[in-house]
């Protein structure tokens, strides 16, 4: 077996091609392409780190939107599943659409953006937006929540993992009562999330004790792991945020799926431009072993 792989994703047989040239001319001792789906490839590799590789392949695709990642060879398959929720497993931002309600959603926004690009504290912004909902009725949760969109790939990703032996858990910084559909609807494993306090019918515009920040979702992470008897080098973790930069980091695969700036910039691995079925071709997955329902 190779030392390692590098998977190219939204591309074509040419660009296999291409991209193992452009290892070549790296100095990668390059295999022959390996077809995972029609826009997937891997490409396995020596003699070069897996960092290299990926600046050397994405160097010769200027303007193109591909997905690299290399990785070692070994162990790509994950056995846990620990991923983010909003702009992650869901197309939304739900404290975004909550706020919609409350006639604030530009304000709410905006502060989700600093928060999730790390300018401001995680904790201090989503107090501040959860307090903007305070008098609301309890009615606008269950609004909301209909307006949930799973991410193009999600059902895959998550249903094609679980077939294959692997725990699934969504973790996040937002709330219970909009992960919880989602984890009925994907069959998710485990749900690690915060909630909303609620009064006479009201949102008071508080959270319910405790409240799950950024270091939670290492933590999980973490004990989730221990509790399966895995190493981290075992896991897959991903999201779009600076709250989930800590077990991206910690993960034995930590992908910033569509991450923001400061998060694609730190992060080891990204998707940028794929949905999430391409975290399933990091892992070596072939089109015919993904389960789609």
């Amino acid at each position: 077996m190779p030392e390692f792989v590098l998977t190219l994703v939204a591309a074509a047989p040419a660009d296999a091609e291409m991209a193992a040239t452009a290892l070549r001319q790296a100095g990668a001792t390059v295999g022959m392409p390996n077809s995972l789906a029609p826009e997937a490839f891997d490409l396995p590799f020596e003699e070069i780190a897996p960092e290299s590789a990926e600046h050397a392949v994405r160097d010769a695709f200027p303007g193109r939107a591909l997905d690299v990642i290399a990785q070692p060879a070994l162990g790509r398959r994950k056995k846990l599943l620990v991923i983010d929720l909003e702009s992650t497993l869901i197309e939304n931002e739900m404290l975004e659409e909550l706020a919609a309600f409350a006639g604030v959603r530009d304000h709410v926004a905006a502060i989700t953006r600093r928060a999730m690009n790390g300018e401001i504290d995680f904790l201090d912004a989503l107090n501040e937006r959860v307090g903007l909902l305070s008098g609301q009725p309890s009615t606008i949760l269950e609004t909301a929540a209909a307006r949930i969109r799973l991410m193009p790939g999600a059902a895959a990703l998550v249903r094609t993992m679980r077939a294959s032996g692997a725990t699934c858990a969504i973790v996040s910084g937002g709330f219970r009562v909009f992960a919880e559909p989602v984890r009925e609807q994907l069959e998710c494993d485990i749900v690690v999330a915060n909630s909303l306090e609620v009064k006479a019918g009201q949102i008071t515009g508080r959270l319910v004790p405790p409240v799950f920040g950024r270091e939670a979702k290492l933590a999980t992470l973490k004990k989730l792991a221990a509790e399966l008897g895995l190493p981290l080098a075992a896991t897959l973790a991903a999201g779009d945020g600076a709250n989930d930069l800590p077990m991206l980091k910690a993960a034995g695969l930590g992908i910033a799926f569509h991450g923001r700036p400061a998060v694609r910039a730190e992060a080891r691995w990204r998707i940028d431009h794929a949905d999430l079925r391409a975290l399933l071709y990091a892992q070596g997955y072939r089109v015919e072993e993904i389960v789609e329902r």
